[in-house]
């Protein structure tokens, strides 16, 4: 069965950025700005503060795991920060290893922290579908695969990237399925968190190719149109359709990417012709099939 999560990080394409180990003692801020890519950390002894603009700050715990899928800026600092502007003194004491504060001052916390980049072109519309900020307590198997991720960063072992990548997709799912309840924000987990929602979701992504209408999804939903209509659009955050389309059309250029031909890939995505697919795929992306194909050409 079709998992739309999985598929939705698979399409996200993460790879790696950086790891790091980082201890810190005394009073210390760091701040990051205009960063727009995914942030993690896994918090391994002590307490720390993490304020993601526009938010209230959070306070991390031995045994916290935190996931931003985009963040623009942010500062972690220690339970009573220094002045902003103040720079946190910070040393590289080994490959991969820093230390903030004062180098004199007893440790306080110790945390894993990494970024990584999305590869896809419609990262926009995928990020949108997930929460803004995840945060879990207790979760050992994430701080065991930041712990892996850290470790391979850190050596030049054969297949490096590869094994990066995968550790990442695990990562991201993993911290997407426990948090998979009807309490967080519209998106693709509230969606698959209600039962009459998730084989309607599981349906869009497992047969993109076959003809959908707000008619037919309601009726595998079994409740009537209007309530499925409203329903999915409180839960997703988008319309029935507009979410099979933007799907549909995130396939698309991955097939492109992929070297399928124009026809083939209208097949797929549910479309009778290669040119009514290309009337939608212009409308949608804002460039033609063939464009989006020469724009991933190499050289």
């Amino acid at each position: 069965m079709t998992d739309p999560i999985a598929e939705v990080v698979s399409v996200l394409k993460p790879r790696p950025s950086i790891c790091k180990l980082v201890t810190a003692g005394g009073a210390w801020l760091v701040e990051r700005k205009e960063l727009g890519s995914p942030f993690y950390c896994a918090v391994v002894e002590g307490r720390c503060l993490i304020t993601i603009s526009g938010r209230e700050p959070i306070l991390l715990t031995a045994g916290d795991f935190v996931l931003v899928p985009e963040i623009l800026s942010f500062t972690m600092s220690s339970l009573e920060p220094p002045p902003r502007g103040t720079l946190a003194q910070r040393l590289e004491t080994s490959p991969g290893v820093f230390r903030l504060g004062d180098p004199d001052a007893s440790t306080d916390v110790r945390a894993m922290v990494g970024h990584c980049t999305f590869g896809s072109d419609d990262k926009a519309l995928l990020v949108s579908l997930l929460p803004q900020v995840i945060h879990l307590r207790g979760e050992d198997r994430l701080s065991r695969l930041v712990e892996m991720i850290n470790d391979e960063t850190r050596h030049e072992r054969t297949a490096r990237e590869i094994v990066l990548t995968r550790l990442l997709e695990v990562l991201l799912i993993e911290a997407l399925r426990s948090t998979g309840d009807t309490a967080g924000p519209p998106g693709l987990l509230r969606g698959m968190a209600d039962p009459q929602l998730a084989p309607t979701l599981r349906r869009i992504h497992e047969d993109p190719s076959h003809a959908m209408s707000v008619e037919s999804l309601a009726e595998d939903a079994a409740i009537s149109r209007s309530s499925f209509f409203q329903r999915f659009r409180r839960e997703v955050g988008v319309a029935p359709l507009e979410y099979s389309t933007s799907w549909r059309m995130a396939l698309a250029k991955q097939l492109l990417r992929d070297d399928v031909a124009t026809a083939e890939v209208a097949r797929r995505v549910g479309y009778g012709s290669a040119s009514a697919f290309s009337v939608a795929f212009r409308r949608h992306v804002g460039t033609s099939p063939g464009a989006c194909c020469r724009a991933n050409l190499p050289g």
